[in-house]
């Protein structure tokens, strides 16, 4: 996988742990398209994965969730480890 994949698949995986927190604390889109400054079908997309949340709205989502970007980052490569894992097991179980 190219840098420019890493990345990009990087920023899905943190757009849905993202949605993963803000089903946990029952958190609306429009509650965040309130905190991002953004209409509510763009918090839509930007859950998504399209296009990517940039470093400020980033930052701005971690705090309203009352996390770090760096944890939202390391869910997003923990997750992306368990998927590559998973798909690895299920490789050699063929």
């Amino acid at each position: 996988m190219n840098h420019s994949a890493h990345g990009e698949e990087l920023a899905r995986l943190i757009a849905e742990e993202i949605r993963v927190e803000m089903a946990r604390q029952k958190r609306s889109r429009r509650e965040l398209a309130k905190v991002i400054g953004v209409t509510e079908h763009t918090a839509g997309s930007r859950l998504n994965g399209s296009p990517n949340f940039n470093t400020q709205e980033l930052a701005a989502v971690a705090s309203w969730l009352g996390l770090t970007v760096s944890t939202l980052i390391r869910r997003a490569e923990l997750s992306r480890d368990a998927k590559a894992t998973a798909l690895a097991a299920e490789a050699v179980a063929r």
